[in-house]
């Protein structure tokens, strides 16, 4: 596995990958990997001819009262990770990001719901980072965890509309052997709030196996199934659109962000 912590590098690379028509698979992370990460790069192993693994705590993508610098950071064993998981080039760049850098990627109406609504600037700076990844990288393919469902969406369509052809190919979420959904801020839980937090999959599974017809109703059975300390929000959407539906006669997707102290946790699950 080569690690490249150059941007100029990184261009290159991808720029002699496309003369020689190369399929080059990515798979974007800030790093602190566990086995949800490891799971799609696995998966783009098996698809790629060349895969790519990038590395990138994004402060654009933090909001002013969230901290940059507790992001749990473990780049030696990320790299170990990396390997063993079949990655070619590590990308790590210490700064992605010019002293002159002027641009912001917005993707429109999308982003105003769910976690648009808690975190206004977060959207922009996803969109953002991922777009200058892809410019860097120049892959033919990207995957991105179901587990952000939002930001999955997000992506996906900002591929769409500017016509980057680049496959945006979804992850699976993955949970850990008690059923919680795998992510890097588990390691902020306590025990307890871990044992509360296992609650919030088990309501998603109850409102999946419900045979109501009615939004409402699973909601409602949802929210009284959740033990935290506050549900940001729990709501069936369409998948595309995000929009709240209010009669389940399709495939749709349950989506949920509850806190435990200062932790939120994101789930989610098909649904209808």
């Amino acid at each position: 596995m080569r690690i490249v912590q150059s941007v100029d590098e990184m261009h290159d690379l991808a720029l002699s990958w496309r003369r020689q028509g190369r399929e080059v698979g990515f798979v974007p992370t800030m790093g602190y990997l566990h086995r949800g990460h490891t799971t799609l790069i696995e998966l783009m192993r098996a698809r790629s001819e060349v895969l790519v693994v990038s590395i990138y705590v994004n402060p654009l993508q933090f909001g002013p009262t969230e901290d940059l610098t507790r992001y749990p950071r473990d780049p030696e064993g990320d790299a170990a990770k990396c390997a063993a998981a079949g990655c070619d080039v590590l990308f790590m760049p210490n700064n992605l990001y010019p002293s002159d850098f002027r641009t912001t990627v917005s993707v429109r109406d999308i982003t105003t719901r769910w976690e648009g609504a808690h975190r206004p600037t977060h959207f922009d700076g996803v969109a953002t980072v991922v777009c200058r990844l892809f410019g860097l990288v120049q892959p033919t393919a990207a995957m991105f965890g179901e587990k952000d469902y939002q930001q999955y969406t997000v992506l996906r369509s900002m591929a769409r509309d500017l016509a980057m052809g680049i496959e945006i190919v979804p992850g699976p979420l993955v949970r850990d052997e008690d059923g919680l959904a795998l992510s890097s801020r588990n390691v902020y839980l306590s025990p307890d709030q871990r044992r509360r937090a296992l609650s919030l999959h088990r309501a998603l599974f109850q409102m999946r196996a419900m045979t109501d017809r009615s939004a409402a109703v699973r909601i409602a059975a949802g929210l009284e199934a959740i033990d935290s300390d506050g549900v940001d929000y729990l709501a069936i959407v369409d998948p595309d659109s995000l929009e709240p539906v209010d009669i389940i006669d399709r495939p749709l997707r349950a989506i949920l962000v509850a806190r435990y102290g200062s932790v939120r946790l994101l789930d989610n699950v098909a649904i209808g």
